[in-house]
């Protein structure tokens, strides 16, 4: 049996999938930065997820740390972009800064805390932390990436 496909068919099939996702680089008056330690696997990284299909990428960060850690935060700017190369996720990191609320855990966080830019690089894998590290730097946004490891 002959099967005919269209080229738009093809062309879908060849098309490669990507998943989006938000984190909030909150930066703390004193220069300290949120962090949370993940419930599924024990690291420390910024609080974010996966942007809902119909939201906006800023609202996606409030809605993401609130989730996480019960801090409202303000939006400033996109400081970077990452891409984990083997697994699809495009990362979308935006700098912000504290408005209310209180550290708390959820379901996706089992610490909350309040890091400085030393203790940033001695907790997290190179991949996240440069993720805040770049939204202290400026000069933004960076564009990198990595194989869910290290940097590439």
């Amino acid at each position: 049996m002959l099967l005919y496909m269209s080229n738009s068919a093809r062309e879908a099939q060849s098309t490669p999938l990507h998943s989006v996702s938000v984190a909030g680089a909150v930066v703390r008056e004193d220069g300290r930065l949120l962090a949370i330690r993940r419930a599924d696997n024990g690291t420390w990284e910024l609080p974010g997820g996966v942007l809902e299909l119909a939201e906006a990428p800023e609202a996606g960060v409030v809605r993401e740390v609130f989730e996480e850690t019960g801090i409202q935060v303000e939006v400033d700017e996109l400081t970077g972009v990452y891409k984990n190369t083997t697994r699809g996720i495009v990362a979308l990191v935006f700098r912000c800064k504290p408005s209310g609320g209180s550290e708390r855990t959820s379901d996706e966080s089992t610490a909350v805390d309040w890091l400085t830019p030393e203790e940033v690089s001695e907790r997290m894998a190179e991949v996240y932390a440069v993720r805040l590290l770049d939204a202290l730097a400026g000069n933004g946004p960076h564009v990198r990436s990595h194989d869910g490891r290290q940097l590439t």
